[in-house]
């Protein structure tokens, strides 16, 4: 079965009208004093620097420049929250993984991630960016660890998906799915996506939907 099937087109729909909605950028958050209220439910991005992140927010909510794009590693230095819809705050994380910022700030950045996934009950799912080129890394262990830990609900949301052919993406899903098995806080499905091709994006959006305040 894969990841379209799990839908129905009343679903879809609905995931297309809450993105289709009011899609603004509220919050820029570097330390914990300065998280918003808790209010709205939350969905979490996290992932390898330059994985994807910013472009995966732009295509779900239709906006070329909602979340801004860089290759530049570490670009995105706070969590950001973006308003959707006034029923859901998608937020986006710094990436992890990067080489060329500092030991110091990177300890910032993850203590911040570590208190905030510890600490916000709001947060209803973190989705974990994976390069479909290449699969799980080191970091993206390691950041399934943290939630795990955290016992904060996540899911694999595969990025490039154009990038790979059929059967390496079906490879790759199936190796990740394995992975997922030993994992109690994780979906068992990766979403496999791409914001060029917008594969996975109607389903995402659906899955998302399930999780916001209702209209």
């Amino acid at each position: 079965m894969s990841i379209s099937d799990n839908y129905t087109p009343e679903e879809i729909e609905e995931g297309r009208k809450l993105f289709a909605g009011t899609c603004d950028f509220v919050w820029g958050v570097q330390s914990l004093d300065q998280l918003p209220p808790l209010s709205l439910p939350e969905v979490a991005f996290a992932g390898r620097s330059n994985v994807g992140k910013s472009s995966l927010i732009n295509a779900l909510t239709g906006r070329n420049a909602l979340a801004r794009v860089s290759h530049t590693p570490g670009r995105t230095q706070q969590l950001n929250f973006f308003d959707i819809n006034k029923r859901l705050f998608l937020v986006d994380m710094p990436g992890y993984g990067y080489a060329k910022v500092s030991k110091s700030l990177v300890a910032s950045w993850t203590k911040l991630f570590r208190s905030y996934l510890k600490g916000r009950s709001t947060l209803a799912r973190a989705c974990v960016l994976v390069d479909a080129r290449h699969g799980l890394k080191d970091s993206d262990m390691d950041m399934m660890k943290m939630l795990d830990e955290a016992a904060v609900s996540y899911m694999i949301v595969l990025t490039k998906a154009d990038e790979v052919s059929g059967k390496a993406l079906t490879d790759i899903s199936n190796k990740i799915a394995a992975e997922l098995v030993k994992h109690p806080a994780a979906f068992p499905m990766a979403f496999p996506t791409s914001s060029v091709k917008g594969t996975g994006i109607a389903e995402l959006r659906a899955f998302i939907t399930g999780l916001a305040n209702p209209a």
